[in-house]
C-alpha cells in the first residue's frame, strides 16, 4: 500500500510545473524523494531540490507541491523539505506552518 500511495503522491506533484520552464518538477528532477509516515496521521514527507540554489520560485514550488500532495485522499498532511537552496530553512518553516 505504501508504494501505491507514494506513486499517487508522485502523480499528484507531477502536475506542479517549474514556473520558469513550464515542465513538471518530476521531469526536471526537482522532486528528490517521497516518504510516507503513518502515525495518527498519514504524512507525505517530500524532498525537493531546486535546480538553482538561488531560485526565486523555490517557495512557490514548495507550496504548490504541498497543496498538490494534500489533494491525495489518503494524505492528511504533506511536509516539504527543501535542500540545496540558500533559503531552504526559511522556505521550509514558511511552507510547513
Amino acid at each position: 500500500m505504501t508504494d501505491e500511495l507514494i506513486e499517487k503522491v508522485r502523480d499528484a506533484v507531477a502536475t506542479v510545473p517549474d514556473p520558469h520552464m513550464g515542465i513538471s518538477i518530476v521531469e526536471m528532477g526537482i522532486l528528490q524523494n517521497i516518504e510516507i509516515e503513518k502515525n495518527e496521521q498519514t504524512v507525505a514527507k517530500i524532498t525537493i531540490k531546486p535546480t538553482n540554489p538561488g531560485c526565486m520560485s523555490a517557495a512557490n514550488i514548495a507550496m504548490n507541491t504541498k497543496m498538490a500532495a494534500e489533494k491525495v485522499e489518503e494524505i492528511d498532511k504533506a511536509e516539504i523539505v527543501v535542500e540545496g537552496h540558500m533559503m531552504a530553512d526559511a522556505i521550509c518553516e514558511m511552507v510547513n506552518k
